[in-house]
């Protein structure tokens, strides 16, 4: 099997220090946490990031910022977000490609997220692929839902999303997919032969997903974007707290992590 690629989800666009006092919103934090998570055994951040005030903002300088201060302190692989927030435009939400980092998320469909939709119309797909084409960006595939496995097969088959390609499952979202173990089963029923893939579960569909996916061949993502607590009512201390705990459980289950150069190999970015 597969060494494992854990990735932390540091920050998010939702969370807020009210929620979590730990939550790392500057430049300055967002790469020491980063950092840390390395050190706990992650190979690859996601990241979101904010403003002065903490805001969700797609600023391509605040990205430029915070890639800078990470590539600086460890070799993780930097995964910006284009989802940013639900009301970010296209044109915002792309702006942290233009800065050519190894991998991006591409939402791959529309769904409803909480109280709001988070839209991904078909003209944005082809344009966030072929952008990330252009620029030798590896995209990985967020899927909220089973019909945006479909999606994503048709950007492949136009030739915008290079096989072998990588998909991250976001299961538990409120208005989205379950995260349930028969809903994840069933979403990697449905992918292409050669596809490798992440969970992430959101709130407490964090750890049951997690310890699955290191069953499974899968691959891992936590951190606070998905989920501020460590245990029912107990606060996290920190994302890397959060990855430590998946290391944990593959060490038990006797699979081995993948350093940042090994991820890079299995995900074809070397």
């Amino acid at each position: 099997m597969e060494k494992l690629i854990i990735t932390a989800a540091l920050t998010g666009a939702e969370v807020t220090k009210d929620i979590q006092p730990s939550l790392p919103v500057s430049p300055d934090e967002i790469a020491e946490a980063a950092y840390q998570c390395y050190l706990a055994g992650a190979s690859i951040v996601h990241v979101h990031a904010r403003d002065e005030e903490g805001n969700p903002t797609q600023s391509y300088d605040v990205y430029k910022e915070i890639k800078e201060k990470i590539e600086a302190k460890c070799p993780v692989i930097v995964q910006p977000s284009t989802g940013g927030a639900t009301w970010h435009t296209p044109e915002e939400r792309l702006q942290p490609v233009e800065l050519k980092p190894e991998m991006a998320t591409l939402s791959a469909g529309t769904c409803n997220f909480g109280n709001e939709v988070f839209m991904n119309t078909g003209e944005y797909m082809v344009k966030f692929a072929t952008r990330m084409k252009e620029l030798g960006v590896k995209p990985e595939i967020e899927v909220f839902e089973r019909g945006m496995i479909e999606n994503a097969k048709r950007l492949i088959k136009q030739g915008l999303v290079a096989s072998p390609a990588h998909f991250d499952f976001v299961l538990g979202v409120p208005g989205a997919c379950p995260g349930t173990p028969e809903d994840l089963m069933h979403m990697i029923r449905c992918l292409p032969s050669d596809a490798t893939w992440t969970v992430a579960g959101i709130g407490r569909s964090e750890t049951p997903l997690a310890t699955m996916a290191i069953i499974l061949g899968g691959h891992v993502r936590v951190g606070f974007e998905d989920n501020v607590y460590y245990s029912k009512g107990v606060l996290a201390d920190s994302n890397a707290q959060l990855v430590e705990r998946v290391v944990r459980i593959s060490k038990e289950l006797g699979r081995e992590v993948a350093t940042p150069d090994e991820a890079r190999q299995i995900l074809n970015l070397k």
